[in-house]
């Protein structure tokens, strides 16, 4: 998701700034190609592993990560489109229906009660907000159809975002700080305004007051994580990724908001987010690497 995300970011760059297409081409594929590989290997996992699959399903916060496998296909659509638009529609519908049907799942546990209040995290978002991605990546889908599919997603994402921020920051305030490795995945927070801002502008195909309010409190979420994330000195872990994909939408949302307002502050506010992503992708990547080959990544 995160280097999708980086590989969109830098075609939106592309689009309004003078910059070459290459980084969003060779992120975009390298997304690819580790989107595969993940998959074989957790299809290898499945197989061998079905009850460890099965109870990583039903937790109530690992659970919710299986919400990254639709939105990371949702995010390749849109990859794909710029090579080859009928491949990108099946990849789209496909990433649709996952992301609807994982959404019902995930989310219709909640309704059976008694879940510990304690136990509510920013993961939680993933499932339902990202039905959001369905109008991020289907908003210029031509099939007829689209639109209402769209339309659908965006009003269930945003409803769920607003329910669950409520939640999860009642969470946050009132009860135990989270876990170490936790704490990275708090700039999840981020996520739904700034998500909520490229799925509202690209139904809609324009911008407005309210996409300038979207953008601005996911900024405000942004610069307020910061510190709460990064100077805790926190070790580095996978959970690490998850900065990832919220950074990649706010910088998408800046460059297409400072695109729009044409104005100098908020251009610079883009550039220095592109700047920031771009290395902190580079560093997750790096450290990951370092991790898988003295076997520290997979050592559990």
């Amino acid at each position: 998701m995160g280097i999708a995300g980086l590989s969109i970011a830098w075609r939106q760059a592309s689009h309004d700034l003078v910059v070459g297409k290459l980084i969003s081409e060779v992120t975009g594929c390298l997304a690819i190609i580790l989107f595969l590989a993940l998959s074989v290997g957790y299809l290898v996992k499945a197989v061998k592993h079905p009850d460890v699959v099965g109870g990583e399903f039903r937790h109530p916060i690992v659970g919710s990560f299986f919400g990254t496998i639709p939105i990371a296909i949702l995010l390749l659509s849109s990859i794909v489109s710029h090579l080859n638009q009928a491949f990108a529609e099946v990849i789209w519908i496909v990433g649709t229906v996952l992301t609807i049907a994982l959404c019902f799942t995930i989310k219709g546990r909640l309704l059976h009660g008694q879940i510990d209040a304690a136990k509510a995290c920013p993961a939680w978002f993933i499932p339902g907000v990202a039905t959001l991605d369905i109008a991020v990546a289907g908003g210029s889908m031509p099939m007829p159809w689209a639109r209402e599919v769209n339309l659908f997603a965006l009003a269930v994402g945003t409803m769920i975002a607003l329910l669950l921020f409520t939640i999860i920051m009642s969470r946050i305030i009132h009860h135990e700080r989270l876990p170490a490795g936790m704490i990275p995945s708090m700039l999840i927070l981020v996520a739904p305004f700034e998500v909520g801002f490229l799925a509202y502008s690209n139904f809609t195909q324009h911008i407005d007051t309210f996409s300038g309010l979207l953008f601005y409190f996911g900024l405000f979420m942004f610069i307020t994580l910061v510190p709460k994330v990064f100077g805790g000195g926190i070790p580095f872990g996978s959970g690490w990724w998850a900065i990832s994909f919220p950074m990649a939408a706010l910088t998408t949302a800046a460059l297409k908001y400072a695109a729009f307002v044409q104005a100098w502050p908020v251009t610079v506010i883009a550039i220095v987010l592109l700047g920031l992503l771009s290395v902190v992708v580079a560093i997750l990547f790096v450290k990951t690497l370092q991790a898988l080959l003295n076997g520290k990544l997979l050592g559990g």
